[in-house]
């Protein structure tokens, strides 16, 4: 006989994806002799999203898999080529659900109707190829910015309507 397991509240690790590095290149081809600069810019990190679901019951799925990663952006290519940007992370929970930080109890916001997001980690920008850098005088730059690590929200305690206490 199977028994059908509820939960109803959650502690997750919620790790936003990394921005790409930009590149720094210079232009070779053929019948150009003096190129330039054309390092591409490195891709935007994933955001890491709760979606309302009607479809969804409980926090099960949630439960099994606390620890969350979303996907890092890429880095810049050879002739200005943009980064892949990281695909977004979206977790279906059930309507109604909270969520407020494990430690200090801080309301972090909820989704109500089928179809709400809110936004828990926020991925990190890529950074810039060299092509960002020219100037008249500095006509031949080997400066790239690297990305920005995206945010990590360790602990973030998910709850639905009527489990509001901890744990």
């Amino acid at each position: 006989m199977k028994v059908a397991v509820f939960k109803d509240r959650v502690k997750l690790n919620v790790f936003a994806g990394n921005g790409g590095n930009g590149l720094s290149t210079f232009r070779r081809e053929k019948h150009v002799p003096r190129g330039g600069p054309d390092g591409g810019d490195g891709g935007r990190g994933a955001h890491v999203y709760l979606r309302a679901s009607s479809d969804e019951d409980s926090l099960l799925s949630l439960y099994f898999r606390p620890h969350q990663k979303a996907e890092h952006g890429g880095r810049g290519g050879k002739q200005r080529c943009h980064g892949k940007n990281g695909a977004d992370l979206y977790l279906l929970v059930p309507c109604g659900t909270v969520v407020r930080d494990f430690e200090t109890e801080e309301y972090i916001g909820e989704v109500v109707e089928d179809g709400d997001e809110l936004m828990i980690a926020q991925g990190g920008k890529g950074g810039l190829g060299n092509i960002h850098f020219v100037t008249s005088t500095h006509q031949a730059p080997r400066e790239f910015t690297e990305g920005v690590p995206g945010e990590v929200l360790f602990r973030c305690y998910v709850a639905t309507d009527g489990a509001l206490r901890k744990p």
